[in-house]
């Protein structure tokens, strides 16, 4: 069992920067892919950056060059940094941890971003 906790949302302006951090519980994390979603009123849930459990990551397109996702096994969190915010990035951004051979999936509880014009 993985328990997740999203810290660091908030109200910015366009340009802004904002950090996000994703805490998880259990001696296993390491052996977890983990990555940063999110979900804009209205819209389906994507996927904004994740990371391998080798440390491979993938961003989508909207962000690339802009956020940056990394890993600390040793303190067992994750990180998101968002720079040159938009106002399109404003939505709810959760934290996912995945074992996809074990079918097993965590998220967090979200923290919500908000960027204004």
């Amino acid at each position: 069992q993985v328990q997740l906790v999203e810290s660091g949302g908030g109200l910015v302006q366009a340009g802004d920067s904002l950090r996000l951090s994703c805490a998880a519980s259990g001696p296993t994390f390491s052996w977890y892919d983990v990555g940063w979603y999110r979900q804009a009123p209205g819209k389906e849930r994507e996927p904004v950056a994740t990371v391998s459990n080798s440390g491979s990551t993938y961003y989508a397109d909207s962000v690339k060059g802009r956020f940056t996702i990394s890993r600390d096994n040793a303190k067992n969190t994750v990180s998101l940094q968002m720079n040159s915010l938009k106002p399109e990035d404003t939505a709810v951004y959760y934290c996912k941890a995945s074992r996809t051979i074990f079918q097993l999936y965590y998220w967090g509880q979200g923290t919500q971003v908000t960027v204004s014009s």
